[in-house]
């Protein structure tokens, strides 16, 4: 389970404060799948910071129950001069996981071959996205933080991920960041959409879409 209470975050801009939070209290229930949707530019990749503890709210609070992971895919806390072998090693201590349990997963999904054992400060963009998706998705958490991350890769390994990511969220929940409705209808069972600032819950995911397109053309 995870609480907003009174949670506030803006940003100073050229053109004026950006509200991204203001005052939002709202619970997201343990084993629910939710889509966060909003305009470009809405605040939505703060918002899950926040979520993750990787962002401090201007004011309130964020009560966590429960597991939950990071922003799938996020491969910025790798460190750069570790291979990626070093880097699954201490991110299966940190989170107590078997160590050689991850690390087999790991090498089956992400596809690296002998790169697991380079710098991750040789790898592309897209190899950092497969280790960081492979890595996220490899530990069993309670509520999974998605931030459009099977935009990544060919198809085939966004075939991949969205299969392993419904699996994972058989026995776990998630908050779902993405433009695709093609992969809410998958992997969401409710949505809330973030406008200026503000939540709105909705139990049925069609009506929050048509709901979505209308802000759209506002």
């Amino acid at each position: 389970m995870i609480r907003l209470e009174q949670v506030s975050k803006r940003f100073r801009t050229p053109t004026g404060d950006k509200v991204v939070a203001d005052a939002i209290t709202m619970t997201f229930p343990r084993g629910l799948s939710i889509g966060l949707m909003g305009r470009n530019g809405a605040g939505k990749s703060t918002l899950m910071e926040i979520i993750a503890g990787q962002t401090q709210p201007d004011s309130g609070h964020v009560i966590r129950e429960g597991t939950i992971s990071w922003p799938v895919g996020f491969a910025g806390s790798f460190h750069k001069d570790l291979t990626g072998a070093q880097n699954i090693r201490f991110v299966a201590r940190v989170y107590g996981v078997e160590t050689d349990s991850l690390m087999a997963f790991v090498q089956g999904f992400a596809d690296l071959g002998p790169h697991l054992d380079a710098p991750v400060r040789t790898y592309s963009s897209g190899m950092r996205a497969r280790l960081a998706f492979a890595v996220s998705v490899g530990i069993p958490f309670d509520t999974y933080l998605i931030d459009e991350v099977t935009s990544v890769g060919d198809a085939a390994f966004r075939g991949h991920s969205q299969a392993v990511l419904q699996y994972r969220l058989q026995s776990a929940g998630a908050i779902v960041v993405t433009h695709s409705l093609k992969q809410l209808r998958a992997l969401c069972d409710a949505a809330i959409i973030l406008e200026n600032g503000r939540l709105t819950f909705f139990d049925d995911l069609e009506e929050a879409i048509e709901q979505h397109k209308s802000n759209l053309v506002d």
